[in-house]
């Protein structure tokens, strides 16, 4: 992979243009709960496992960012046929590549983009049928 040529525009330039491809990931995924989940979510981890690592969210918190995380296609929500039913979050592919450092956010946001819009639009087409669930 050839590293030497940058993304970035030349310093005069803005960075982060209106039309951006970026701006939304960053702002759906970078936020401060999005990358304690990712950071969490080393193995397969069920919701109040996830929660009691980390203090201080709250359950709705908890899971509209766990929802957000699976719109974008980071990570994969799977229902436990155990009684009561159980619920297991786990990165996807797309999930692990995202925890590379954080200097290279940006990066991953550009090179990823397509993939996650595609992913929205896919949870979107799926969701209608899974309100209210965990």
């Amino acid at each position: 992979m050839d590293t030497s040529a940058s993304p970035l525009p030349p310093p005069s330039m803005p960075r982060f243009s209106v039309d951006c491809p970026s701006r939304p990931i960053l702002d759906q995924v970078a936020d401060k709960w999005s990358m304690m989940v990712l950071a969490v979510l080393e193995r397969p981890t069920r919701f109040n496992e996830i929660k009691r690592q980390l203090e201080g969210v709250t359950q709705r918190v908890l899971t509209q960012t766990l929802r957000r995380l699976e719109r974008n296609g980071l990570i994969r929500r799977r229902v436990l046929e155990t009684s009561p039913v159980g619920v297991e979050y786990s990165l996807t592919p797309l999930g692990e590549s995202f925890r590379e450092p954080f200097t290279r956010l940006y990066e991953w946001t550009v090179a990823h983009s397509d993939e996650v819009l595609s992913a929205q639009r896919e949870y979107d087409a799926r969701s209608s049928g899974r309100q209210g669930a965990a």
